[in-house]
């Protein structure tokens, strides 16, 4: 139902996410530089009471929302997951490729455009040496349940791919935004 147009994209959409924000759906998604090198996070709205169509969707911005500019991201952001807590959006991300190791992100937004990284470093990083998720925590979703409790699913192994497991952490929230309880 949408692909990417401009010259700072491939034209691919992939890894996508929705959110209602008010009378707008926002479609996230992973897009390729041309060179099919970097990966970089793009969106696109509809009006909410839309058939939700190709014709429905507008791309929002001239180019990524947000793009690796961290170490730990390497030359990926991929797999956006978009939940609201009051007057922000926040999205849970993964950073670097498969098993490079890939981690998670996190960044909130007022607009769902423009974001802003909440950290230097993963908001859930890979496992340590011989944990099952030693290659990567990585692929998000976020889901916010009936009570207003948040999970965060993500993929992890510890052989660079050969097998893989699916979990879940609940995210709290506090004052700054959200926060993992300590082990």
């Amino acid at each position: 139902v949408f692909r990417p147009t401009g010259g700072w994209n491939c034209g691919r959409a992939i890894d996508a996410d929705v959110v209602v924000d008010g009378d707008r759906v926002l479609l996230y998604f992973a897009t390729r530089d041309p060179e099919m090198r970097v990966q970089m996070l793009g969106v696109a709205a509809a009006p909410a009471d839309t058939d939700f169509g190709r014709a429905a969707w507008t791309q929002l911005g001239a180019g990524p929302i947000l793009r690796p500019e961290l170490d730990w991201e390497q030359l990926c952001i991929e797999a956006p997951a978009v939940c609201r807590r009051g007057a922000q959006l926040y999205m849970f991300y993964a950073g670097a490729y498969n098993n490079c190791p890939q981690q998670i992100g996190c960044a909130r937004s007022t607009d769902g455009v423009a974001w802003q990284r909440l950290a230097d470093r993963p908001f859930l990083p890979n496992g340590a040496p011989g944990a099952w998720n030693a290659s990567e925590s990585g692929h998000p979703f976020v889901f916010v349940d009936r009570d207003d409790r948040t999970y965060l699913f993500f993929q992890g192994n510890s052989d660079n791919g050969a097998s893989w497991y699916l979990s879940r952490v609940e995210v709290r929230w506090g004052d700054s935004g959200p926060f993992l309880e300590a082990e």
